[in-house]
């Protein structure tokens, strides 16, 4: 936004802000999460402190740095307001998408910092990484939700976490662990359940799965085309008994599991349907998948107990010689094709998220580097990233009902 463009809405945004920061506490620190929201929604290449500062009317810099970084405000009830604010906007909801992202750092102070794979680089590279919930619909996709993973080098360094003022015993917790608490956040909040979305990296997790059944939530995630299945519901076979003296014979299964690779190759023709998903900028968005019913092979790979049968659901473009992606879900059986098709697909939202919070609100250029900062940061953008998406939803309403 240019400043006459911010001119234009002021009176809706501070009322926006005013409902938002209600919980951070005394008028002075309303005062300048609102500067800061204000910084962000500027154009300007940086939104590091100092740029933010010099673009606001009335911005101070040590003020606007101890607001962010050192004021001891809550984060969790402005999160908290803006997700069931948000989901009262955004309707109708679709799914809940969990996904990570890295940020690129300098040094080795800022919290979280370390030499780390990240999706967002491609590669291994010194970032932090953060693991994020978004709101979807079939139109739009907020992010309601975030966690800072701190690898095991940060947990058992106690004198480092002080420093950058991690709640002292914080554990390790893998970036499943913390998806799974970041949805925890969602239903103690209240929110509406919505199928859960997510990529390979977290749905090859047997125990991630696991956890969203025992959330009493459905989901569609990717999987590896490595995945072993049965293709009927199965169980191990106990074994007779042996006369004499020997150890005991363990169960055991009638055959053996199959790649969803090989399952896909097996499939007829006829299973397969080209399906839309979408209407895109430059057309329909088509493909052919087709959905089986399988049952996941834990057991039979680990020893543990079978898993329930799921939906495999396979896409497998025309022009490729090979299926190119697979998906688990635990929807109903009596779900549709198209259904999960569009669930399946609905994950891209999430990179439109990341193009507008890091591009143009500038999520990633934050330059504190302590834990309370980063998390002030990440809300406060959240914040600035929510009240574009109303103004979105505001303007096309109004022209939608100049065309009636």
């Amino acid at each position: 936004m240019n400043a006459r463009e911010l001119q234009a809405c002021a009176d809706r945004l501070e009322k926006f802000l005013i409902t938002m920061l209600a919980s951070v506490g005394r008028s002075e620190r309303r005062h300048h999460g609102s500067l800061y929201v204000q910084g962000l929604l500027l154009d300007g290449e940086r939104k590091s402190i100092e740029p933010l500062a010099e673009r606001v009317p009335g911005g101070n810099v040590q003020a606007l740095q101890q607001f962010v970084g050192q004021s001891p405000w809550a984060w969790e009830p402005v999160r908290r307001l803006l997700a069931q604010h948000l989901e009262e906007e955004l309707l109708p909801a679709a799914g809940w998408i969990i996904d990570d992202t890295g940020f690129a750092k300098q040094g080795k102070e800022s919290v979280g910092v370390a030499r780390q794979y990240s999706g967002t680089l491609g590669k291994v590279g010194n970032c932090q990484v953060a693991v994020g919930v978004h709101l979807a619909t079939e139109a739009e996709s907020m992010p309601l939700d975030w966690a800072l993973y701190l690898p095991q080098a940060w947990t058992e360094d106690g004198e480092r976490c002080r420093k950058a003022g991690i709640p002292a015993n914080t554990p390790f917790r893998t970036k499943l662990e913390l998806a799974l608490e970041l949805i925890d956040h969602l239903l103690a909040w209240k929110l509406s359940r919505q199928p859960v979305l997510a990529d390979a990296g977290y749905g090859n997790n047997t125990e991630f799965r696991q956890g969203l059944v025992e959330r009493q939530l459905h989901y569609v995630v990717g999987v590896e085309s490595s995945t072993a299945v049965w293709e009927k519901p199965t169980q191990r076979v106990q074994p007779r008994r042996r006369a004499g003296r020997g150890r005991p014979r363990r169960p055991y299964y009638r055959g053996r599991p199959t790649a969803l690779r090989d399952r896909a190759v097996a499939l007829p023709p006829e299973a397969w349907r080209m399906v839309t998903w979408r209407q895109g900028t430059q057309g329909p968005q088509r493909g052919r998948f087709a959905a089986c019913r399988v049952q996941p092979a834990h057991g039979h790979v680990e020893d543990q107990p079978e898993l329930e049968p799921v939906w495999l659901l396979i896409e497998w473009p025309p022009d490729t010689e090979a299926p190119t992606k697979y998906w688990f879900s635990n929807l109903p059986e009596e779900v549709s094709l198209r259904r999960l098709v569009r669930l399946a697909k609905l994950r891209w939202r999430v990179e439109q998220n990341y193009q507008q919070l890091k591009e143009e609100l500038g999520m990633d250029h934050y330059e504190g580097r302590g834990w309370h900062g980063w998390h002030h940061h990440v809300t406060l953008v959240c914040l600035a990233y929510a009240f574009l998406l109303l103004e979105r939803q505001r303007l096309k309403k109004n022209s939608d009902s100049d065309f009636a």
